[in-house]
């Protein structure tokens, strides 16, 4: 796990209740969420849409009907794999398998969704913080990437995450 980096600085606050959401270290504006969310939809059979469990204005990937998916962990609702917040939180909800999720959340990236603490989601649901710059707009890249991967084959590992 060497080779993932870890997060500068502590873990941001978030909140405990619906909607989960990241309360500091928000960089100024959108433009680095755009960024991943804009990098993900080219990857192949993933669409751009509103999101269908989050906040209004918050921008969803999802997995085209037409293909074969993962587990229904790795899903929000319906092929809803991640998705960026709106309304001033520019952190993300993604899936991951759990193999990455120790790691990631070692590092200092992600926190389990609140829900996951009671038992009411699977422990694969997590939020990534908020990319305050381009350099953790890449890590983010990673992660978000590993999503897609459980999404589409539930094959997402520990070594394809930190392989770079």
């Amino acid at each position: 796990m060497d080779a993932f980096p870890h997060r500068a600085g502590p873990r941001p606050t978030t909140t405990s209740v619906n909607p989960h959401s990241q309360t500091d270290q928000q960089p100024a504006d959108d433009r680095y969420l755009t960024a991943v969310l804009d990098d993900a939809a080219t990857w192949p059979d993933v669409l751009r849409g509103e999101s269908g469990i989050s906040v209004e204005g918050a921008r969803a990937l999802t997995l085209a009907d037409d293909v074969p998916g993962g587990p229904a962990e790795a899903f929000m609702v319906g092929r809803e794999f991640g998705h960026g917040h709106a309304q001033g939180d520019h952190s993300l909800h993604l899936t991951l398998p759990l193999d990455v999720v120790a790691p990631v959340e070692a590092a200092g990236w992600v926190e389990p969704h609140f829900l996951v603490l009671s038992g009411r989601l699977p422990r694969t649901h997590v939020m990534l913080y908020a990319p305050r710059d381009e350099a953790e707009v890449a890590v983010a890249l990673r992660i978000v990437r590993a999503s897609y991967e459980f999404a589409c084959t539930a094959t997402a590992t520990t070594d394809a995450l930190i392989a770079e």
